[in-house]
């Protein structure tokens, strides 16, 4: 009886540990269109197929458009966030290529904490 709750608090650390990395900030800076983030950088399209590890990340077929909004930099600068009609979230830079330049100057600014979320239906998760 030991042994199974042994086995089961360990599952139980294992999946708690997986849930917290998946979550973690993967930036503390991203760069803009403009202060607020809400201007469209650039249009890109997909140059190769993308399955992110998590549901923060936007997933897509080559060839398909998706919209820039935000690029991390100092850390994970590969990253990027756009949207691909409602879908939204981070995707590797080296997966798309820049079809169109919609700013002509970034805007360095902080991260939120709500960057980071994963939306699941009605739910919010860190």
């Amino acid at each position: 009886m030991s042994r199974i709750m042994d086995q089961r608090i360990l599952l139980l650390v294992i999946s708690f540990s997986a849930s917290v990395q998946s979550t973690k900030v993967l930036s503390e800076w991203k760069k803009c269109g403009d202060p607020e983030c809400e201007k469209a950088m650039s249009r890109v399209q997909a140059t190769t197929d993308y399955l992110g590890p998590d549901c923060r990340y936007l997933n897509f077929k080559t060839g398909e458009e998706i919209m820039v909004y935000s690029k991390l930099s100092r850390e994970n600068e590969n990253l990027w966030t756009g949207s691909k009609g409602k879908d939204f979230g981070y995707f590797p830079s080296d997966a798309v290529k820049v079809e169109e330049v919609l700013i002509g100057e970034e805007v360095e600014v902080l991260t939120k904490e709500t960057d980071f979320l994963c939306l699941h239906e009605d739910k919010y998760t860190f």
